[in-house]
């Protein structure tokens, strides 16, 4: 399979009748990705402005490459080292070149599978692609072998909003709680700026503190122009799947993600809306959220999610611990479905014959051709 630059990236293709999408060599992005619902074609991953523009001294791959999709491994900014080991902001995974492995179709499926050697932990990451037939859908997997001790991971996805106001509507398959990142998130003397009530704990995302007094509803989107806001949902790590949802009732679809919560617990909520004026950012990223599947302690990286922290001393896991003759499974789904006039925001996502079914809170539905199956596999269980 040739590689063709997209965007400013040398990328892979894999299509199917119904996704049209590409991975980037670097970092192994997924995006732009193309789906065909209800007669017409979406794209529901957002694209760095400044994709195909020259970089200054500094900038990680991460953030050169910086669209859809991609694993992290360790998940988080990784400022502080851990046992020796110096990661890269979002890992290796994020920031280094994959290797293609093979492409191709097996049955209804089409596979783009891409490997990477990983140096700073020595060990593997295998991921792997796949696109069935008549699924307005993506399935991933991320595949570590040979690696042993603490790891915090967790999926990136970065989805775009149309300009107006609450144009979209997330939502969550229920937490236990919700908390505002306990440290600051931006810092206004380095042209970074934030909204939320730092550390403030919340139950519903319609009801979550404002640094100036008040509330914020962060389930409407595009919200709060000029800041970047990140909290974290704490997942009970019970059920088949657990899920994610942005509805878009004007745009007539809906963009959702199911997870295998024993495997990423939790759900890192990243709204950015131009509040950062530092390179490369200057103020042009908005309208965009980081809809993140994780095991981590916030985003703050593999130290602070292994050690001690408020999270893990009540009981509650923020990283893996991996054996090296145990290769984890990190699989998720990504999925598309058309939606009728009514649909305001999903309540719910549950398992039906050859798919599944969102139930919007006006009650109705809508049936999404699909296989949750695939996130079922045996895997190592969390700390």
């Amino acid at each position: 399979m040739k590689l063709t630059c997209v965007h400013g990236q040398p990328s892979w293709r894999l299509r199917n009748r119904t996704v049209d999408a590409w991975l980037t060599r670097t970092g192994g992005q997924l995006a732009p990705a193309t789906f065909r619902v209800g007669g017409h074609s979406v794209q529901p991953f957002s694209m760095a402005p400044w994709a195909e523009e020259k970089f200054p001294a500094g900038i990680p791959p991460l953030l050169r490459a910086l669209r859809g999709d991609f694993f992290c491994c360790p998940f988080g900014n990784n400022d502080e080292a851990w046992r020796g080991e110096r990661h890269p902001p979002h890992g290796e995974t994020a920031n280094r070149d994959w290797r293609l492995v093979s492409s191709g179709r097996t049955g209804d499926a089409v596979v783009l599978h891409t490997r990477l050697a990983l140096r700073v932990r020595p060990g593997r990451v295998d991921k792997r692609l796949m696109l069935r037939d008549g699924h307005a859908a993506v399935y991933c997997e991320n595949v570590l072998s040979g690696l042993r001790g603490p790891v915090a991971i967790g999926t990136h996805p970065c989805l775009r909003f149309p300009e107006k106001p609450a144009a979209g509507r997330i939502s969550t398959g229920g937490f236990r709680f919700g908390q505002v990142l306990p440290v600051p998130f931006e810092r206004p003397e380095l042209g970074g700026y934030s909204s939320l009530k730092t550390g403030a704990r919340f139950h519903s995302l319609r009801r979550v503190p404002l640094a100036a007094g008040g509330l914020a509803d962060l389930g409407a989107f595009p919200a709060r122009p000029g800041f970047e806001d990140l909290v974290m949902l704490v997942g009970d790590g019970r059920g088949g799947f657990a899920w994610s949802a942005v509805t878009y009732p004007e745009s007539g679809y809906v963009f959702f993600s199911l997870k295998d919560p024993r495997v990423l617990r939790h759900t890192v909520l990243w709204f950015s809306n131009g509040g950062r004026h530092y390179p490369p950012w200057n103020g042009r990223h908005r309208r965009v959220v980081g809809l993140e599947e994780v095991t981590a302690y916030f985003h703050l990286g593999l130290a602070p999610s292994a050690r001690p922290n408020p999270l893990s001393r009540a009981g509650v896991p923020t990283c893996l611990q991996l054996q090296p003759d145990r290769p984890l499974r990190v699989a998720h789904i990504f999925a598309v479905a058309a939606i009728p006039r009514g649909f305001d925001e999903v309540k719910k996502i549950s398992p039906a014959r050859d798919g599944v079914t969102l139930t919007a809170r006006s009650g109705r539905e809508v049936f999404a051709p699909l296989d949750p199956g695939f996130l079922r596999p045996p895997v190592q269980s969390s700390r």
